[in-house]
């Protein structure tokens, strides 16, 4: 399975930039970047840690949740997800991988070294890595920056073995993370997509459905459970 900032737009999730405040007269590209962070990094961590506070106060939704059954009813089963904002984990999904990293998590700008989670940072006092001295920053890609190599193989081997393929909430423009579902049709995947608008993966898709995750989930897990419970084996079929 695949989401996008769809699914995160249902809980309230704002987007890089909100409709007021402080921040609107920045592009995401002067704040989210490794050139911002060099150049003024007090000012990228105050931003940062307003997203933070942000998504602190937003909750999972019905989406979210149905995605953390389905990772439990289903024998195999990965998330590779978009977003950073840690909501399907906190949700109760299982196997996740994030292409883009997490907003709650540091690392080292240098040697890539994760801090404590719990680890608040003063934007007038940024630490030091313990490891190499390097300061730390938000564990996200940042503009200008490449994905993983591990995280992004693993997304794509789970797509290539993948029997079924959902994308929800993404518009298939992002890549590489848009490449994925095609992957995953190519080898013989059922592709499913559940967005409010087509995008340009709708018409590969063998099912298409316009609507919200959160209406449209919780019935496909519904279904599932029901036919879980009508197996003789006492196996998803």
């Amino acid at each position: 399975m695949l989401t996008g900032a769809g699914i995160s737009a249902e809980s309230g999730v704002p987007t890089f930039r909100s409709a007021d405040g402080l921040w609107n007269k920045f592009k995401p590209e002067e704040l989210a970047s490794m050139a911002a962070f060099v150049a003024n990094p007090k000012m990228v961590w105050e931003w940062y840690n307003w997203r933070r506070e942000l998504i602190a106060n937003v909750k999972p939704n019905a989406g979210h949740f149905a995605i953390a059954e389905l990772s439990a009813l289903l024998p195999r089963f990965t998330l590779v997800t978009q977003n950073v904002d840690g909501l399907h984990a906190l949700a109760g999904s299982r196997n996740i991988v994030e292409l883009h990293g997490n907003i709650g998590r540091s690392k080292c700008s240098d040697c890539g070294l994760l801090v404590p989670e719990d680890c608040h940072i003063d934007p007038s006092a940024i630490p030091a890595c313990r490891g190499c001295g390097g300061k730390i920053r938000p564990d996200v890609v940042w503009f200008g920056e490449m994905l993983d190599p591990n995280i992004i193989d693993a997304a794509f081997r789970e797509a290539e073995r993948c029997d079924l393929f959902l994308s929800v909430g993404t518009s298939a423009l992002v890549h590489p993370a848009a490449t994925l579902p095609v992957v995953a049709k190519r080898h013989g995947a059922t592709l499913i997509e559940v967005n409010l608008e087509p995008t340009p993966l709708s018409a590969m898709a063998d099912i298409s459905v316009q609507g919200k995750s959160g209406d449209v989930l919780p019935v496909v897990v519904e279904a599932l459970k029901r036919r879980h419970r009508l197996s003789p084996s006492g196996e998803p079929r």
